[in-house]
């Protein structure tokens, strides 16, 4: 059953009665009801994105370019989906992407999420913007029970602040409340322009513990994400990876945001242990290159990269077909964004139900495609050449060229 998307407005939400759990088939579906029920700020705050929405457009549209090359006559009656990210073992190879202040959507937001995450087998990696303290969140998931006990590994997005001291405290806090790795964002030096939630005004008080911010109007608009990133620290540079490695010891360090061949080389030679390839689902920098060409970028670019770091991607995930692709290119695993809020919606059970939906899609891909593990996976298994010609040609080839990681920053 599908349905069609609304304009989320209360008069829609008003007239629309919201299906029952199990009449719910799809990612899409998830957002199409949230579009009709949902208040209109939530609304515009999850769903919008940076100015004319070309790069969240085609993060999801990109996808469906890219075809498969099923295989077949092959034993597939038994598939294990596990998978190895930043030393855990995940059951599924997804993770919650960090998505602020998840309680305009639901009173639970993060606490739910996190809860739904560890009873799919995946892991969380906690907005800095978060609805409720990074503390309460992370008692929240342990004290969840769950049928097998697994390893739910949380992380922690991470902007510098303005005021160096309170982030020093947070990386801090993030060891001692069982954070294992620090997401530093990277591709968002400037709050996109995001004409949706700014139209919409904020009507009652938002804060977010972590960043100490409370989000306020002004004669720009009601832009919530606007006003909740104004406490971050632009003038941050590759050389702050070796402080946020002094103040977050033992922490694995992920760059979430790299959108280029060059910025993810310069990342390897960083020495960080991650990267997270995202345009934060289009909503700073519009006509950014769609998550998937990035990471097809560096497959063919410098594939050196898969065998050093774990690379990661977000952005227009929306099927078990899309997962599988990403996987074929080299991913380890990918992120979930919206459609997690989208599923919050329903509460705790409907992020369940949507990971859920997402697990049995790539499981069935899989079969279908004749193989049973994820590192059986690999490039053969797709057909790219509908979207090769939409690869940067400008990376210089490394092995032809006598280029360093200075070279590069100026590239």
């Amino acid at each position: 059953m599908a349905y069609e998307a609304g304009s989320g407005t209360s008069a829609v939400a008003d007239q629309f009665v919201k299906p029952d759990l199990s009449r719910v088939l799809s990612v899409h579906d998830f957002e199409a009801i949230a579009a009709k029920t949902l208040n209109p700020k939530a609304w515009a705050f999850i769903s919008s994105a940076a100015t004319d929405l070309y790069t969240k457009t085609r993060n999801a549209s990109t996808y469906c370019k890219i075809t498969l090359r099923p295989r077949i006559l092959r034993d597939v009656s038994s598939v294990d989906l596990s998978t190895q990210l930043l030393g855990h073992k995940l059951r599924v190879p997804i993770f919650a992407s960090p998505t602020a202040m998840a309680a305009v959507v639901h009173p639970e937001g993060e606490k739910a999420v996190g809860r739904a995450v560890k009873a799919s087998g995946m892991a969380h990696c906690i907005s800095m913007s978060a609805s409720f303290p990074l503390k309460d969140i992370v008692e929240d998931i342990h004290s969840h029970s769950v049928a097998v006990p697994h390893d739910t590994p949380i992380f922690l997005q991470f902007y510098v602040n303005k005021d160096r001291v309170l982030s020093e405290a947070l990386l801090k806090q993030a060891k001692e409340f069982g954070a294992t790795a620090v997401f530093l964002t990277v591709d968002a030096a400037s709050t996109g322009k995001r004409e949706a939630d700014e139209r919409v005004r904020i009507s009652e008080k938002l804060a977010s513990p972590a960043s100490g911010v409370t989000a306020t109007n002004d004669s720009k608009g009601g832009g919530l994400g606007r006003s909740l990133g104004s406490f971050i620290d632009n003038s941050v540079t590759w050389d702050d990876i070796k402080w946020i490695r002094q103040h977050a010891p033992g922490l694995k360090l992920v760059l979430k945001g790299i959108q280029t061949a060059e910025d993810a080389v310069m990342a390897m030679d960083a020495g960080v242990d991650g990267i997270l390839i995202s345009n934060h689902g289009g909503r700073t920098l519009d006509t950014a290159p769609a998550s998937i060409l990035v990471l097809l970028e560096l497959h063919r670019h410098c594939p050196q990269i898969f065998e050093r770091l774990d690379v990661m991607v977000d952005g227009g995930i929306t099927r078990g077909t899309d997962i599988f692709k990403a996987l074929c290119l080299g991913a380890k695993a990918v992120g979930l964004g919206r459609s997690t809020l989208y599923g919050l919606n329903y509460g705790y059970e409907g992020v369940v139900k949507l990971l859920e939906i997402l697990r049995d899609e790539l499981e069935a891909t899989m079969k279908i495609c004749g193989v049973t593990t994820v590192d059986q996976l690999h490039a053969g298994y797709l057909n790219t050449l509908e979207v090769d010609h939409a690869i940067s040609t400008a990376f210089p080839r490394l092995g032809s060229l006598d280029l360093n990681i200075h070279d590069l920053s100026h590239y």
